[in-house]
């Protein structure tokens, strides 16, 4: 029987493949079984992989994004990515800004290819974006020299009103205002220059902000560095989202304010701060 099986090209185990055309031995089931999750888990591997480190003909954007992602850090509108960005990437992510921006404009129906007007905004945009009103956003904070406290100030300092710009994060619309720093010193407390406020009030407003954040941000930042007894920032500023849209109030204003340490328990203090502000001027 064996030798009959095997001149009709069967063997003794099952079916022999013709001559010359032998097949590939397969492994056993299990073994076939852990080669394909094997590759499926590759393959999910790279998809994730891809996603974090986006390949380099991707555009500057996701590859700033994939860092920011990889390191679960957030990237709201009013945060700072600077960390995030390496050389030449900032003026290669201008470009991008701009392709999109004209690409808008055409959404909108509007000439930029004849229109003398319209043909550079993009461009002018994008610089805008990048170069000025978002500015804080893409640039390290400013350098600020901090000096001991020599002569152990423990009086009173206000410092303001402090010129601010911004735009409001809902519509990219404009908020002008001015700020007022009050600060109670101690005798292990940095000083800085008067100058150093405006810089670091610009840094944080340069930004798509929110006014109850921005005043945040601004006396977290101030706090950390002068590390005094009590910290008060005030803040006051027209929206335009509100004068330009929607409601078009035009005399509507926000104010409000941060207090930390004394002034925030001493009444008395915070009434001193609060008396010596100039609103009305």
């Amino acid at each position: 029987m064996c030798e009959h099986r095997r001149q009709m090209g069967v063997g003794t185990h099952g079916f022999n493949p013709p001559a010359g055309r032998p097949l590939k031995p397969r492994p056993p089931y299990g073994l076939r079984s852990a080669i394909d999750g094997a590759l499926h888990l590759r393959h999910m591997i790279w998809a994730m992989t891809d996603r974090i480190n986006p390949p380099a003909d991707e555009p500057v954007s996701a590859r700033i994004r994939a860092r920011i992602v990889k390191a679960k850090r957030r990237f709201n509108a009013n945060d700072n990515i600077a960390a995030f960005i390496e050389p030449g990437e900032l003026e290669a992510l201008q470009i991008e800004v701009e392709g999109k921006m004209k690409a808008v404009l055409e959404s909108l129906v509007i000439n930029t290819e004849t229109d003398h007007n319209t043909h550079d905004t993009a461009k002018r945009v994008a610089k805008m974006y990048l170069q000025e009103v978002f500015h804080g956003r893409y640039i390290p904070p400013p350098s600020v020299t901090e000096f001991p406290n020599a002569a152990m100030l423990n009086e009173l300092m206000i410092v303001g009103p402090i010129t601010v710009r911004s735009a409001c994060s809902h519509h990219l619309c404009p908020i002008m205002g001015r700020l007022w720093i009050g600060v109670m010193p101690n005798q292990d407390s940095n000083i800085i220059g008067l100058s150093k406020y405006t810089r670091l009030a610009e840094w944080i407003m340069s930004r798509p902000q929110i006014q109850e954040e921005a005043i945040t941000q601004m006396a977290d930042l101030l706090g950390d560095k002068l590390r005094p007894d009590g910290l008060a920032v005030v803040m006051e500023a027209d929206h335009f989202c509100m004068h330009w849209r929607g409601v078009r109030d035009n005399a509507t204003k926000m104010i409000n304010s941060v207090m930390r340490g004394v002034f925030l328990k001493d009444p008395t203090l915070r009434r001193e701060f609060l008396s010596l502000l100039n609103l009305k001027a």
